[in-house]
């Protein structure tokens, strides 16, 4: 029997191997489900659904009409001069508690899941901001990890409307949905009070709408193409605008980025005088297995290692992003900088075995499986095949796909091609989706006009492919993956669990 390798070198094959992302995996069943065990009975679902109440649910239909009067999360005038007015006669609500400040182009919302939930382990109370939403507009601001309640959000709007119109009148442009929810956020959390609040960019850093906070803790998970037309078209330009989170003696945790993205990164951390932490380097993956429900993995943060940690996702990159959150805290805590020390390992433990991230490789069906992904540029498709192939011993496949229009929906499309037996072409209930016969058109040259299946009602869309996967002759080897946007994750989400 050979001698078990050191540690530190075991990090440093990991370090040599991060750019591929390929460990070698292990099915480990016996230790997931221990785990898993250990977490404790499963948490109710963590997206809200419309209150029962229907007064209630009327005030907050006439809450999300007034907000739909104003620009959308698409249309832009880049500066945070609003959102400061704003701020400044709410009493800069912002500066009541300490934050971490999240940006990239994908894996922000699970990263914030996960630093949330590790805080809240930690006995801290926690409000958490992030976009867009899955079913209900109410997930965008939670409190102490979970949503705030319709009635809250309710109120929370009406505390900030006059203050809201007054910055209306004043400034040439009226506030966007987006910044007034960023504001209604702000003065939830000074409200509760929290004692940290977890942000995630609505786009780019330097002017979103959040970049009104000093956040001691800057996040940058992988940074890909996405909304070439606002941030650049190069991965340095997005880097450029994503790096005006970072703030004068903060800390930066960052996850493995293209190169030209890092030294623009790097670059803007010197700057600041901020402290970096970067993928592979100073924290990463020590190893990592494929497990019931999950994966189980050895993390190595700042202080230290921490081992038998189950996360309950699916995916490589859902791994990454539990490395991340555990470096983002650890330096909210001062280890690795002021401290070298690890946070309590068991704690760690118990705080990602309960980590949910909806949307995001969600089983919401079985017989035949279905599962929900919110992938929506080549990026973050290619991650999610790889993670349907990893976890799932799919014998057939077929995919459900409706994009937004300013998505490069050919690279998606081209991310699934290997992975898809067949592919519904459909669209949701977005104004901004892809006209299906546009969409289809490129799936016909991607895939070939025998895989291709259109509906343009996404119910129809959901019935044949799940009639597709129960053709497989093994029954159980058949899963169908809704994907292609956030939206179409929603209504399917929203379709699937009410059937």
């Amino acid at each position: 029997m050979s001698e078990p390798s050191d540690p530190s070198d075991q990090f440093d094959d990991i370090v040599d191997n991060e750019t591929s992302r390929d460990p070698d995996l292990a099915v480990i069943e016996a230790g997931s489900r221990t785990l898993r065990a250990q977490a404790g009975p499963v948490q109710g679902d963590p997206v809200p659904g419309r209150p029962e109440d229907p007064e209630l649910d009327k005030a907050l239909r006439e809450v999300e009409t007034e907000l739909s009067t104003r620009w959308g999360e698409t249309k832009l005038e880049p500066s945070v001069t609003r959102i400061a007015a704003l701020m400044d006669v709410l009493g800069e609500p912002q500066r009541a508690y300490p934050s971490i400040h999240i940006t990239g182009t994908n894996g922000k919302t699970s990263t914030a899941r996960m630093i949330e939930a590790l805080l809240g382990a930690f006995d801290l109370r926690t409000g958490r901001y992030t976009s867009p939403h899955v079913q209900t507009i109410t997930e965008r601001i939670s409190l102490d990890g979970a949503p705030i309640s319709a009635e809250r959000f309710v109120e929370t709007y009406q505390d900030v409307k006059p203050y809201v119109e007054l910055v209306d009148a004043r400034e040439e442009y009226r506030l966007s949905f987006f910044e007034v929810l960023t504001g209604m956020a702000y003065a939830a959390f000074a409200d509760a009070p929290v004692d940290v609040a977890v942000v995630e960019v609505g786009m780019g850093g330097t002017w979103d709408a959040t970049n009104v906070i000093d956040a001691s803790v800057a996040v940058v998970t992988p940074i890909d193409l996405d909304h070439t037309d606002r941030l650049g078209g190069t991965t340095a330009e997005i880097a450029g605008e994503k790096s005006g989170i970072i703030k004068q003696d903060a800390t930066v945790i960052l996850a493995q980025q293209p190169v030209d993205a890092a030294q623009v990164l790097l670059k803007k951390a010197v700057e600041a005088d901020a402290t970096v932490a970067r993928e592979g380097m100073e924290f990463g993956i020590v190893s990592r297995e494929v497990a019931v429900g999950g994966q189980l993995l050895t993390l190595r943060g700042l202080g230290g290692e921490y081992d038998g940690v189950f996360l309950p996702l699916h995916g490589a990159y859902q791994a990454h992003n539990a490395a991340v959150a555990l470096a983002a805290v650890e330096a909210f805590f001062g280890i690795g900088a002021d401290h070298a020390r690890t946070l309590d390992t068991d704690t760690v433990r118990r705080a990602f075995a309960q980590v949910a991230s909806p949307g995001r490789l969600e089983i919401v069906r079985s017989s035949p499986t279905v599962i929900l992904d919110a992938a929506h540029n080549p990026h973050g498709a290619r991650a999610t095949a790889e993670g349907v192939s990893e976890s799932f011993g799919f014998s057939r496949l077929v995919g459900v796909v409706s994009t937004s229009a300013d998505k490069d929906a050919r690279g998606l499309l081209e991310a699934f091609e290997p992975i898809f037996a067949e592919v519904v072409i459909t669209t949701n209930s977005n104004p901004r989706a892809t006209d299906v016969d546009a969409l289809a058109a490129i799936a016909v040259e991607v895939f070939g006009e025998d895989r291709v299946v259109v509906e343009p009602r996404l119910p129809d869309a959901l019935e044949a492919a799940i009639t597709l996967a129960e053709e497989e002759a093994e029954y159980g080897g058949a899963g169908v993956l809704v994907t292609g946007s956030i939206f179409t994750v929603g209504d399917a989400r929203l379709l699937l669990r009410r059937s």
